[in-house]
């Protein structure tokens, strides 16, 4: 083998990143390497690429033990890394960045013509002879900038070749295109870890691939030999069983929402959405399926570029946050400690944020009511703090996703969404947060809930949206809502006939 990982370990305070992980790479082989959030892709990545040092555990490379204490040492190693988003410097000629670090240069002088010729020396490999390579790297296409970020990876490594996450943000025609100068890498010899949320081009492309689910190898398997299915249950680690406790499925109200071929290239097919007075839609999917790219639409965080939203009143514009907080949407990402909480601010500075954003600041939030409104929701929701004024980056995990919570509880929303509210937190905050969602159910207000726990979605939706490839694909309703059926939905190629329950939903546009 090219590559070879025994028992990686990697624990951070209160967490374990990787438990005893194995893993090897062949040369000439692309080995896909998959997860969810948080299964210890990236710990992996960068426990090999001398970012993070192992705790323990042996890496191998053409039989010899490394341990790089840097980048820097990985790539004289002969490991390199291209990463979703280009690590060069757009500003600098294609030329000045395949080179960068090791220009020729004449008494102290770079020589811009040698210079010039070795990098379009580099790139004809590439499929891009004839390169303007004394042109700025920014001008050229992502899918471009991606290819030269490859090239200078190969030129200063030339062993291992790490893509993580190469295709985001590329269409079909791009993607084909970086694909056929991975298959020539892989002829060249190269041994490629493939990181990759597509499960479509980890089919097309890998020749082996192995899922990490909770800083634990899960399996290693030759790709032609794994049914789709099967790799889904792996990576979610759901057995086909329906979840023992279900919310009560109710009638929900009446129409209070309608969105209408609302979508935006590159992010989500147009979609077709009806929301309910009281109603609890579910989406699944796996990481990278358009799950949060729909929320962000829906709330104007990504600007929707066909389609409309109406409520019963007329047409509704969301192409701004603050159109949505208008309109009496709320949104609790799935990043709480990015996009959520503002940790230097107090418990109550965090939960009033949106109800002033919502007035306006021609109409101020009173400090006493602020007071009031922090000590309900504190009470309410059982946030364990020494008080409304300490800091929320003070807090537990749990009991900042709470706070988030109360922000938005406290503005009285019409209409919420929820990416991912109970990941990294407790049991009992768990069970608190799903309580809490159906208490504001029972009064009217409509919640789309995102989550990878299936069961989650058994138990507390009333309807699930299937969004697979950056399409809604499927919907279950009712008693139509079972783990297995949300796996198979989830499974499903597009190749392969519609999931039995539920229907087939709008497919990408061309």
């Amino acid at each position: 083998m090219l590559l070879t990982i025994r028992d990686l370990t990697k624990v951070f305070p209160g967490t374990r990143a990787l438990g005893g992980v194995d893993f090897d790479l062949a040369a000439g082989e692309v080995h896909a390497l998959l997860g969810e959030n948080g299964a210890g892709k990236s710990t992996l990545i960068k426990c090999l690429t001398g970012v993070y040092q192992r705790d323990r555990g042996e890496i191998t490379l053409d039989g010899q033990p490394i341990s790089p204490a840097s980048t820097y040492e990985a790539q004289e190693l002969g490991i390199g890394t291209v990463y979703q988003e280009v690590n060069l410097l757009p500003n600098l000629t294609v030329a000045e960045n395949l080179t960068f670090g090791r220009q020729p240069a004449r008494f102290g002088l770079v020589q811009g013509r040698k210079m010039r010729a070795e990098a379009e020396e580099m790139l004809a490999g590439y499929g891009l002879d004839g390169m303007n390579v004394g042109r700025e790297l920014g001008t050229y296409p992502v899918a471009v900038q991606q290819i030269v970020a490859i090239a200078r990876a190969v030129a200063l490594s030339g062993k291992v070749l790490i893509l993580d996450e190469p295709t985001a943000s590329l269409d079909a025609r791009e993607t084909e295109r970086l694909f056929d100068v991975v298959r020539g890498l892989r002829e060249r010899g190269l041994g490629i870890v493939f990181v990759s949320h597509f499960l479509d081009q980890v089919f097309a492309l890998s020749d082996r691939l192995t899922v990490l689910r909770n800083g634990e190898k899960i399996v290693t398997a030759e790709t032609a030999g794994i049914s789709r299915l099967d790799l889904i249950h792996h990576m979610l680690g759901h057995d086909l069983e329906e979840a023992e406790h279900r919310r009560a499925r109710r009638r929900a109200g009446a129409e209070a929402l309608t969105f209408t071929g609302t979508g935006r290239r590159g992010k989500v097919a147009p979609f077709d959405l009806t929301v309910r007075e009281g109603e609890v839609i579910g989406m699944a999917g796996l990481l990278g399926s358009g799950r949060t790219e729909t929320a962000d639409l829906l709330f104007g965080r990504t600007p929707a570029d066909c389609g409309a939203a109406r409520d019963s009143e007329g047409p509704l514009p969301l192409s701004t946050p603050r159109e949505a907080i208008a309109a009496g949407f709320g949104y609790a990402p799935e990043d709480r400690k990015t996009d959520g909480i503002i940790a230097d601010l107090s418990v109550r500075e965090n939960i009033i944020l949106a109800l002033q954003a919502r007035r306006g600041w021609s109409r101020p939030v009173s400090r006493a009511e602020q007071k009031a409104l922090a000590e309900e929701y504190i009470r309410r929701l059982d946030i364990r703090t020494d008080g409304p004024e300490k800091p929320v980056g003070d807090l537990s995990g749990g009991n900042q996703q709470k706070v988030v919570l109360a922000r938005w509880l406290a503005m009285n929303p019409r209409f919420l969404i929820l990416d991912e509210p109970t990941r990294g937190i407790d049991v009992g905050a768990h069970a608190e947060i799903l309580k809490l969602i159906g208490e504001v159910t029972a009064s009217g207000m409509s919640i789309l809930l995102i989550s990878s726990e299936l069961d989650e979605l058994v138990a507390a939706s009333d309807r699930v949206i299937v969004v697979r490839d950056r399409a809604h694909v499927a919907e279950l309703i009712g008693e139509e809502i079972e783990t297995d059926a949300i796996v198979k939905a989830i499974a499903a190629s597009d190749e392969a006939d519609a999931p039995a329950p539920g229907e087939r939903m709008r497919e990408p546009a061309e």
